[in-house]
């Protein structure tokens, strides 16, 4: 009988503005867990893509990774994700094939279609977006053609290339929080990411649908996915049940149109739940896994399971960016990762 493979564990980090905190602190404190997720072991370590909102300071993550990739030797970089109707293939190709170049073999990119923000914000970013399936499929193609360097004739691609060309290609995934960007992906040959910290429903049978349309690309032979989740890994019981209430309370701003900075650790401790929003916490009670490395061990394991995947993405946000640093250390010591050992070259890059 083959052993049950080793779960790959990734991070993905929104560059959360803490309370009372800065934009600038906030991108100093990814840059601090990536080099602490490089250290411990971790395969990915993504960052978002969001406009207009005091929360969250990652609106670049092209420009953000070229940073990370300087501060870190194993970690695969990449975006979860680019909001692709917001650019267009050409200058997404060329800032993932310039990655590709500074950091080869280390670059994902992850795609959505998502504003990433409002609606106006989104118009503000790109004038023609229509917000069509339709156009973002044909994105999604002529991004393929751009990084295959194809030229195909009577197109655009006949005589417009991406630059700077290389011998290899970033990862391709589409993120979603929904079965139908994993069509997508099934169709074009790309890996599939479900955001279950967005939809705590429907992401087991949206993964096993994509593989049962998968079909192989130049990029792509079998089918690759994972899933992403809010995660708060703690010594202890109570400490991981106050992490996650702090979540539940910002879920449940959010659902009032309510965008403020994450719950202090004082507002937390004297927050008491309306009857009304018992409702919304059941809700939300599958996109946020909690608890000790031995509870959290239990659950990860059951969604991988679930999902039929060998890694999992955790989303951490908290008030206080030490809980942050040691739920991703406990998650490490969880599932026994381990650092590979630095390359020849890597050693020369410290």
């Amino acid at each position: 009988m083959n052993a049950t493979p080793k779960l790959r564990l990734n991070v993905l980090d929104q560059s959360p503005i803490r309370p009372g905190s800065t934009a600038r602190e906030a991108l100093l404190e990814t840059v601090q867990l990536a080099q602490l997720a490089d250290r411990l072991g971790y395969t990915r370590f993504w960052v978002s893509e969001h406009h207009n909102t005091n929360t969250l300071a990652g609106s670049t993550p092209e420009v953000l990774i070229a940073h990370l990739g300087s501060q870190t030797q194993h970690l695969r970089l990449g975006s979860g994700g680019v909001m692709l109707p917001h650019y267009s293939a050409l200058k997404v190709a060329e800032n993932f094939r310039l990655l590709e170049n500074l950091f080869p073999g280390r670059i994902d990119l992850g795609m959505g279609r998502a504003p990433g923000g409002d609606r106006l914000t989104a118009h503000a970013l790109n004038p023609s977006n229509t917000f069509s399936e339709q156009d973002f499929v044909e994105q999604l193609m002529d991004l393929q053609a751009y990084l295959r360097d194809e030229k195909v004739p009577d197109t655009i691609h006949e005589r417009v290339m991406a630059i700077p060309t290389t011998p290899t290609v970033p990862e391709l995934w589409l993120l979603s929080s929904s079965g139908q960007s994993g069509l997508f992906a099934a169709h074009l040959g790309m890996a599939f990411s479900f955001a279950q910290f967005i939809n705590g429903a429907g992401g087991p049978a949206a993964v096993r649908q994509y593989r049962e349309r998968f079909r192989p690309s130049r990029e792509l032979a079998a089918p690759l996915a994972n899933v992403a989740v809010f995660t708060f890994c703690a010594d202890t019981e109570e400490k991981a049940d106050e992490l996650r209430k702090a979540m539940d309370m910002q879920l449940i701003r959010f659902n009032r149109g309510e965008f403020r900075t994450f719950p202090s650790t004082e507002e937390v401790r004297n927050h008491r739940f309306s009857t009304e929003d018992q409702a919304h916490l059941a809700f939300n009670r599958n996109r946020v896994v909690s608890g000790t490395p031995e509870q959290v061990h239990v659950q990860f394991t059951q969604m991988a399971a679930d999902y039929g995947v060998e890694e999992i993405t955790a989303v951490t946000i908290t008030a206080d960016f030490q809980d942050r640093l040691r739920s991703y250390e406990l998650l490490a010591e969880a599932f026994e990762l381990s650092a590979p050992v630095a390359s020849e070259r890597e050693a020369t890059l410290v």
